[in-house]
């Protein structure tokens, strides 16, 4: 690996990042400087047009806008850190214009919806009580699928009726848990020896006792999703979204949203404000106007 890269890695490991982040940097930068190498170019002569290049490379191996823009944003901090540092005298992404990322409206689920998602796991089996606990304890609380496989046996706490959540960070945060979760988890909890062959703290363990990856559980998301009637697309933010939209439509405040999703800025908490408003709209024009 290259040696400022490494060197930058070690900052970002520094600097309170998730491992998931610190990953996605350390990827986007270097396959850029994969990109640079095969040019025959180095630190110093990268510049504006290769940036360019390897927007249109990116594009061209059908990456989208935002992961583009995301792949540019990294390589920008990437030479703002060797900068500050006088490992690097120029910015090659300084006059390079990030690709404007469509924001979409996130899907959300119906607490029907919901309902007929949450109850397609057979509880009879390991694998379905498994599923039950942790998409029960997802819409309970709205965490990131990361935080949800991150989670060990000391960070539940049934008695008191909360979680604690970290994501791998020294910030973490409180959250309360619903009877419904409560219940599945307690079921989980009791058979959980059968597939915790390690001895793990992890709270969720694949069938093999190993930690599970995000690809495992979109796996179960999508193979429950393909089960029920519901004709939206369902994912693995669709849970988070609808807790989200369900606590706002039921009265709650922004800012309590906001500090139960994690989120730094209210600006990103606001979506789901849109989402309510749009619908309640929708709602008064359906009940008020004679041809709707």
């Amino acid at each position: 690996m290259n040696d400022l890269l490494t060197i930058y890695i070690k900052k970002l490991q520094n600097n309170n990042l998730t491992r998931n982040t610190i990953e996605a940097y350390t990827r986007d930068v270097k396959r850029f400087i994969d990109f640079t190498e095969k040019r025959n170019e180095n630190q110093e002569t990268v510049d504006n047009i290769t940036i360019m290049a390897y927007s249109e490379y990116l594009r061209k191996e059908g990456k989208a806008n935002s992961s583009i823009a995301r792949s540019i944003v990294s390589i920008r901090n990437y030479y703002k850190y060797l900068i500050r540092n006088n490992l690097a005298q120029n910015d090659p992404t300084a006059y390079f214009s990030v690709p404007k990322i469509k924001r979409n409206i996130p899907q959300i689920l119906s607490v029907e919806e919901v309902d007929e998602l949450l109850n397609q796991p057979d509880e009879l089996t390991i694998k379905g009580c498994r599923d039950k606990a942790m998409l029960e304890l997802m819409y309970a609380t709205g965490m990131k699928v990361s935080e949800l496989l991150s989670l060990t046996i000391y960070d539940i706490n049934l008695g008191s009726l909360y979680i604690t959540c970290n994501n791998g960070r020294k910030n973490e945060r409180i959250v309360p848990i619903g009877s419904h979760a409560v219940r599945c988890i307690y079921e989980y909890l009791k058979i959980r020896c059968e597939i915790n062959l390690n001895n793990s703290n992890l709270l969720f363990l694949n069938i093999k006792s190993d930690k599970m990856t995000r690809q495992g559980f979109w796996k179960i998301i999508k193979e429950y999703a393909k089960t029920t009637n519901i004709k939206k697309t369902i994912n693995s933010y669709t849970i988070r979204h609808s807790f989200a939209v369900h606590l706002l439509q039921n009265g709650a405040g922004i800012s309590t949203v906001q500090e139960l999703l994690g989120h730094n800025s209210m600006s990103t908490t606001q979506i789901y404000s849109t989402i309510v408003k749009k619908n309640k709209i929708s709602e008064i024009y359906k009940n008020t106007f004679p041809r709707a």
